[in-house]
């Protein structure tokens, strides 16, 4: 790292914690599986931690930063550079689209901020979505996105993510592996998008609506979810029909119910 990187002061009001453990840098850069044919997208490279282990290695690098003083370096440090796009904004506002050639092919790495784990997730799995995203969360959340059913981690963020990608927790990341040192440890995903797509645009809808619901009343029975919360407020026979036709009891509660199960009784419902 140059000096100039290494004066910048995290702000916490962002959520930086820079990734000092270089090989933690390089095993997560590993995890992403990027060659030379490949364009990657950095969310929140920071000081380069992982970019210095990507940048000339793959055919084009795309990073995204919120940070005026880090994304003014990091423009400084690639002027010139045709491989490289430094782009200064928030990853959740930022039409990707303009920035990357092949967003199906794409591959996406980063150690997103804490504080809005959820939503770049979800930004990210939009369609049309990336080849592979590899990402550094907080433990827990790793944890609930890993979760099995049944499980008090298991929850809407589980069957959101695991109903359109398969999710592997690699490894995980001590605290002591950042500075400024975090209260908490962290965890590293690899995220991998269904091809071809399970589901179409609709039945997404439909499906993050069921389960949004279902969670909000996670202690409740099924059957009782679907009859009265007012997101769905199914009649008791269309309800009891369409647990027949995916399967399910509706003497459940949500956690019983696997990604594919959800699925199945949101392509029920009416």
């Amino acid at each position: 790292m140059n000096e100039q990187r290494d004066v910048h002061r995290p702000k916490r009001s962002l959520g930086q914690n820079f990734l000092v453990d270089r090989n933690i840098q390089r095993k997560i850069v590993e995890a992403v599986g990027a060659g030379p044919e490949d364009e990657v997208l950095e969310i929140g490279p920071g000081r380069g931690a992982l970019t210095d282990h990507l940048e000339g290695r793959v055919d084009r690098l795309v990073l995204v930063e919120l940070d005026d003083r880090l994304a003014a370096d990091l423009a400084e440090r690639f002027s010139g550079r045709p491989d490289v796009d430094v782009v200064h904004g928030d990853v959740l506002e930022v039409p990707l689209e303009r920035h990357v050639r092949d967003p199906g092919r794409l591959k996406v790495v980063g150690n997103i901020p804490y504080n809005i784990t959820t939503p770049i997730l979800f930004r990210l799995l939009e369609r049309p979505r990336p080849e592979r995203i590899v990402v550094m969360v907080q433990d827990d959340v790793a944890d609930r996105i890993a979760a099995p059913p049944g499980t008090r981690a298991y929850g809407a963020l589980s069957v959101g993510v695991r109903s359109v990608a398969s999710v592997e927790r690699l490894f995980g990341v001590g605290r002591r592996c950042f500075r400024p040192v975090p209260r908490v440890d962290s965890a590293i995903l690899r995220i991998v998008p269904f091809r071809p797509e399970r589901t179409d645009e609709e039945e997404e809808r439909r499906l993050r609506t069921l389960v949004r619901a279902a969670f909000q009343w996670r202690r409740k029975q099924l059957g009782r979810i679907l009859r009265d919360h007012p997101d769905l407020g199914h009649p008791e026979a269309v309800a009891e029909a369409a647990a027949r036709q995916a399967g399910v009891s509706l003497s459940d509660r949500p956690e019983r119910l696997d990604p594919a199960a959800f699925l199945s009784l949101a392509r029920a419902l009416p």
